[in-house]
């Protein structure tokens, strides 16, 4: 890979990954486009080893060196990781002496929550609407 490119284009650096055209990169969004906030989130939450993170500081906040224990990647790369989850409101990270302690910021995701209820409601109204349609043409 060129320098300054990641493979995870919420972590790319000023190129656009998707088929290899170089262009400007707003978290991922290709040509300077901008990106809600809960595109963000669900932006952020895409990646396994973020959604691993979050899931262990909702549970009890943790340091970044301490969560940098779980993966099999390198400090810098958790901190990265830790970074995209901060720009999505996700996690609120504050210096403790030395350490950067990590907590979740529940409001964001109880927002992303009832985003994602919102929509599970609005896709079970249209299935049931052609099973009805279904039902009412017969065999």
């Amino acid at each position: 890979m060129d320098r300054g490119q990641h493979r995870d284009p919420v972590l790319a650096r000023g190129r656009c990954l998707r088929g290899g055209r170089p262009g400007p990169v707003l978290l991922g969004v290709p040509d300077g486009r901008r990106i809600t906030p809960s595109g963000r989130v669900f932006q952020a939450l895409a990646d396994g080893t973020r959604r691993d993170i979050l899931r262990r500081v909702v549970r009890a906040e943790q340091s970044v060196s301490a969560l940098a224990e779980h993966y099999p990647m390198s400090f810098a790369a958790v901190q990265r990781h830790v970074a995209v989850l901060e720009r999505a409101a996700l996690v609120v990270k504050q210096r403790r002496g030395r350490e950067q302690v990590v907590h979740a910021d529940l409001g964001t995701v109880r927002r992303a929550a009832r985003l994602l209820d919102a929509y599970e409601e609005l896709w079970r109204h249209r299935v049931r609407g052609i099973e009805q349609i279904l039902s009412e043409e017969g065999p």
